[in-house]
């Protein structure tokens, strides 16, 4: 370490920057997504995608302003996902800061045969795995929703919002962490069937089994409130 340089990490001293605390973890409602919907890729993705790799390239040289980079990209979607996979807003800094430390620690191990993307919530979903196996205590209340409504929306508007949160985080709470886990990286962060099988660190077949028993059950938890959107 150089003298007269701070012994934080760089993980440590992004997150004291970027706190989940200070940032609203916002979740759009479920929009009606097969789980084999077809996303091609278009250029604009296809260019994020080398724009990533490319960052963790420089951060494996141990190129502090790549990482920085990397971490502003990807804190949002990592708070998001933690948040909404555990259920404990109290875990979501440790886990997210535990995530990026892995990903600065072995930047060099990134091979290329996945998106960053999916190799970066790999390393975040066995982090929450295995932080909840750890874990004996009961899930907390869900959240407000920091959500904006659209202008002048009505208070009718802002109480028939609440209660479709609300209803909506009740069931997918009754999901398995597994189920629940599928749920929101397909729906709520768009990705492909493929590369939810390389983030979970399952077979393609059982992520769609997974998705037909958690559609189902949902199904029955949102019946006559909410199913239409299954």
């Amino acid at each position: 370490m150089t003298p007269g340089t701070s012994s934080k990490t760089p993980v440590a001293m992004r997150y004291e920057e970027y706190s989940p605390l200070h940032a609203p973890s916002q979740e759009p409602s479920m929009p009606s997504m097969p789980l084999d919907a077809a996303r091609p890729q278009d250029e604009g993705t296809a260019l994020a995608d080398r724009v990533d790799a490319g960052l963790v390239r420089r951060t494996a040289d141990g190129e502090l302003q790549a990482f920085e980079q990397l971490y502003r990209a990807y804190h949002p979607r990592l708070t998001r996902f933690l948040d909404r996979l555990t259920r404990r807003p109290g875990l979501v800094g440790e886990l997210l800061n535990d995530t990026m430390l892995v990903v600065w620690n072995r930047a060099a191990s990134y091979n290329g045969q996945s998106k960053v993307s999916t190799w970066i919530f790999a390393i975040a979903y066995r982090k929450a795995m295995k932080a909840l196996s750890r874990l004996d205590e009961p899930l907390p209340d869900e959240p407000d929703d920091d959500q904006p409504a659209p202008p002048e929306a009505s208070p009718e508007y802002h109480a028939a919002q609440s209660q479709i949160r609300e209803v909506l985080a009740q069931a997918l709470d009754r999901l398995s962490f597994e189920q629940r886990a599928i749920v929101h990286l397909t729906y709520f962060h768009g990705i492909g069937c493929r590369e939810v099988s390389e983030i979970v660190g399952c077979p393609v077949d059982t992520v769609k089994t997974r998705m037909f028993h958690a559609r189902r059950k949902l199904k029955q938890l949102l019946a006559g409130r909410l199913e239409d959107w299954l």
